[in-house]
């Protein structure tokens, strides 16, 4: 692998016990590039036998690689980001041309972050490796960290590197073995990691990836031989994940759905501010769990906000995401633009009002300006749903009561911001808001000794951080 321009097979595979394994019923499925709606490959439509191969070789696999010695894990965990590192423009370009999100973005964040999570899994490993305590001079208690076993892992659509890497560097790291789903409109750049995993010595078996639509997530979710689910997607999806693992002995892991609030207090400073609410919603086409959908901003400081806020917007570069000058890229897939437009069409029809820059959009693949509304209420649907696009709802509050009021005042917990100048504030509000993430006077920053993860039907489990080595062993040392 090099970092010239990505060439693709015409179809892909599952990577199983380290190799590339044709599909036992030999379907495969279109994956087709948002950019300009063109099929770039092929990838295997897996079924319930293809399953079995993927658990069976990771069961094996966990045998020897269950009680592998930490040092081992850490070097191969250090390998694999060293991998990754040497291609990364290569990676970047692959995960460009599958998802349709700006190279900028997967050359300065995505990838880095992959790489990141490896290396710090690595790292954090040997810093929990167990523990001895004297009780006196006859008697010594010793505390294990035991792997769970084999895990299946099913990850999204809109960071497919990044979720793999959040999933697998905690599993592997804890000496656990995977079977990993990736989402359908995003399968090639996972299965491009496989091949640098190839590289990175990793025995066979450990890591296996199987593509497929939900129905091949469900028969893996449902399968008995399996040890714990960890699900990133929608709320929807995560709720039925609930009801099939109910009475199971398996462990679970849910990131789910958002609806973040983006909360300007009139002391804040306005224009970063402004690059605060365009990095919260526009960053990824506004394809983040955590983007902040919702604007709330105290009232006597909303015109001037709105001012600069459309002349912030009107500079945003929409077109060819390969393009190092592209701000906002193509919307991943028609399914997602057809709800994204269904959800801005309700909230005309429901008395918002819109508006987006004059920008032209390509006439093929799939796009959607940047756009806000305001005059939005509590009831509209733009305010209640998770858009998971590049759609703003602009609110205004008075007090900073009815600012948290309004924040929590939604089934989500997973992600908020606050600007304000107030250290006072910020800490008070803090503790107010029913949300697992809480950024202040920033927003979408990430790092992976942060345990990451929402309240209500935002989910359960946190990942990243000790949290996240915790959540792949038995017991806790959280």
């Amino acid at each position: 692998m090099s970092n010239a321009r990505p060439t693709f097979k015409s179809h892909y595979d599952n990577f199983i016990g380290g190799k590339f394994v044709p599909p036992v019923k030999g379907e495969y499925f279109e994956n087709y590039s948002p950019v300009d709606g063109k099929l770039i490959a092929k990838a295997a439509r897996s079924s319930a036998e293809d399953i079995e191969l993927a658990l069976d070789a990771a069961h094996k696999a966990f045998e020897t690689w269950g009680k592998s010695s930490v040092n081992h894990r850490s070097t191969i965990l250090l390998k694999i980001a060293d991998a990754i590192e040497a291609n990364l423009s290569y990676l970047a370009t692959v995960e460009t041309i599958d998802n349709g999100k700006p190279i900028r973005e997967t050359v300065n964040v995505d990838l880095p972050l992959v790489i990141d999570h490896f290396r710090y899994f690595a790292g954090c490993l040997r810093a929990e490796e167990g523990t001895i305590s004297e009780h006196d001079e006859n008697t010594v208690s010793i505390c294990l960290h035991e792997p769970i076993g084999v895990v299946g892992q099913i990850i999204p659509w809109n960071f497919p590197l990044l979720m793999a890497a959040w999933k697998i560097a905690p599993a592997l790291a804890t000496g656990n073995t995977v079977v990993l789903k990736p989402a359908e409109t995003t399968s090639l750049t996972t299965l491009k990691l496989a091949e640098i995993i190839q590289e990175a010595d990793l025995p066979p078996g450990v890591v296996n990836i199987i593509t497929g639509a939900g129905q091949t997530g469900a028969l893996l979710t449902k399968h008995t031989d399996i040890n714990k689910i960890a699900f990133t997607g929608s709320t929807e999806v995560g709720k039925i994940i609930q009801r099939t693992l109910a009475g199971s002995s398996k462990k679970l892991t849910l990131e789910l759905g958002g609806k973040g609030a983006n909360i300007i207090f009139e002391d804040a400073p306005i224009d970063q501010a402004v690059e605060g609410v365009i990095n919260g919603i526009f960053f990824n086409q506004g394809h983040v769990c955590c983007a902040g959908s919702r604007l709330l901003v105290q009232e006597n400081i909303k015109d001037e906000l709105l001012e600069k806020l459309k002349r912030r917007m009107s500079l945003i570069r929409v077109g060819d995401p390969l393009d190092k000058n592209t701000d906002l890229g193509a919307i991943n897939s028609q399914v997602q633009l057809m709800k994204i437009r269904e959800l801005a069409e309700s909230g005309d029809a429901e008395g918002a009002h819109r508006w987006s820059p004059q920008c032209e959009l390509p006439e093929k693949g799939f796009w959607f300006p940047p756009t806000f509304f305001t005059g939005v209420s509590q009831a509209h649907r733009i305010a209640r749903e998770e858009i998971f696009g590049p759609v703003l709802s602009v609110i205004t509050f008075r007090t900073p009561s009815e600012a948290i009021e309004k924040a929590n005042n939604t089934p989500y917990g997973l992600s908020a911001g606050i600007w304000t100048d107030k250290g006072s504030r910020i800490l008070w509000s803090a503790q107010q808001l029913k949300a697992g993430v809480i950024w202040a006077n920033t927003f979408n920053k990430f790092d992976p000794a942060s345990p990451f993860g929402g309240y209500k039907e935002s989910g359960w489990g946190r990942e990243g951080g000790r949290h996240g080595l915790s959540a792949y062993l038995k017991g806790d040392f959280s």
